[in-house]
């Protein structure tokens, strides 16, 4: 790493977790430190919820999802809006004129302090696994590109988390997640950007070969008991999920109990049910773009750097790598048929005169891979 890249890591994390303190300090009461005295506006709630979904493995497997598997996973999320529209109708003015802390508080004054406790141990264990797998993911990247131990970089991590949380309460957590989202995001569209930038052919001509290869197959409306993902399963299992999820579990329902009304905490769910889908699709086209990339370019053929540099020098590597570079080589002339690539024309060449990359001029068709002259 360059000095401006340490630069950057080390002043965003200290930022976030200064800032975190900052907006926690003062609090004295109860329901400043769990609730933020419930004075928070409608954007900031949405955003909290959506920053609690979306973790780190969000953003570092879900394009990978789309690499893999095409962009057919954003279907999960389509009963989503509709979980926001009921929860905001039933759950959102209970909860508020209750004035509960958690949602396990209403559950007591239903059905006892048995079933309080028992649904608050199973809260805390399921979160406490699931929160110790979102520290290690980003931890996992960081130990890459740093080199440094994976065990040290998890200590560090929940550290820091630990530090503004525990400091700042709600508040702290709130007003970090809408930064944490903001960057998170702006680094999908850096990487978006340079994907397509670096890309030998246009945009459109991206889109079309990411298509043609399966990569943008979105919506499904069959209805197949085998796929795991369509129209239907996200329509339904979908719908239920998010009801389970953003209804009962205490860090999404922590997040609209804040709101300074039951307006406000509507708004806030409303908000996320509307973003939440063009997100992850935005997510999931960044992944297939990627792939559309290493249709160009060789990808490595092991993506960890560090550990590729250990054995890069050894005999064993070396003939790996040559397959898999000759591999490549022959799916991509099994792709594009027998004519070589000395005598195709240039795909940016070809569309400036009106033609297609590989056919030539008034052709529909997706254009295929091709080699920059």
């Amino acid at each position: 790493m360059k000095t401006i890249d340490w630069i950057v890591l080390v002043a965003t994390l200290l930022l976030i977790v200064a800032y975190g303190v900052w907006k926690g300090r003062r609090q004295r009461l109860l329901a400043s430190y769990l609730l933020a005295d419930r004075k928070l506006r409608f954007p900031t709630i949405a955003f909290s919820i959506m920053a609690t979904q979306a973790s780190a493995i969000t953003f570092l497997s879900t394009p990978g999802q789309a690499y893999v598997d095409g962009m057919r996973f954003v279907q999960f999320y389509l009963g989503l809006p509709v979980a926001m529209v009921i929860l905001a109708v039933t759950a959102v003015p209970i909860f508020h004129r209750l004035k509960v802390f958690t949602a396990y508080e209403y559950l007591e004054t239903r059905f006892g302090v048995g079933t309080r406790t028992l649904t608050a141990i199973l809260f805390l264990i399921q979160r406490g696994l699931s929160n110790g797998i979102t520290i290690y993911a980003p931890a996992v990247i960081i130990s890459v590109i740093l080199g440094w131990n994976i065990h040290a970089t998890n200590v560090i991590i929940g550290l820091l988390i630990i530090l503004y949380t525990a400091s700042g309460g709600t508040k702290a957590v709130s007003w970090t997640h809408v930064h944490q989202l903001l960057i998170a995001l702006g680094g999908m569209a850096v990487a978006l950007i340079i994907a397509v930038h670096t890309l030998p052919v246009g945009f459109l001509d991206a889109v079309r070969i990411a298509g043609r290869m399966g990569r943008l197959n979105a919506i499904d409306f069959s209805f197949d008991l085998t796929t795991p993902y369509n129209f239907w399963s996200g329509m339904i299992g979908g719908l239920l999920v998010a009801l389970s999820y953003f209804g009962t579990d205490q860090s999404q329902v922590q997040r609209y109990l804040t709101g300074a009304s039951v307006a406000e905490s509507r708004l806030g769910l409303l908000i996320n049910g509307i973003v939440k889908v063009p997100m992850q699709f935005f997510i999931l086209f960044v992944g297939a773009m990627i792939f559309v990339f290493y249709q160009f370019v060789a990808p490595p053929l092991f993506f960890n750097s560090v550990e590729r540099a250990r054995v890069a020098g050894t005999p064993e590597y070396a003939r790996l790598e040559q397959a898999h570079r000759t591999n490549f080589v022959a799916r991509r002339g099994h792709r594009h048929g027998p004519r070589s690539d000395a005598h195709r024309p240039c795909p940016r060449a070809a569309a400036r005169r009106g033609q297609h990359p590989t056919r030539g001029p008034r052709s529909h068709s997706p254009a295929q891979p091709g080699r920059r002259h």
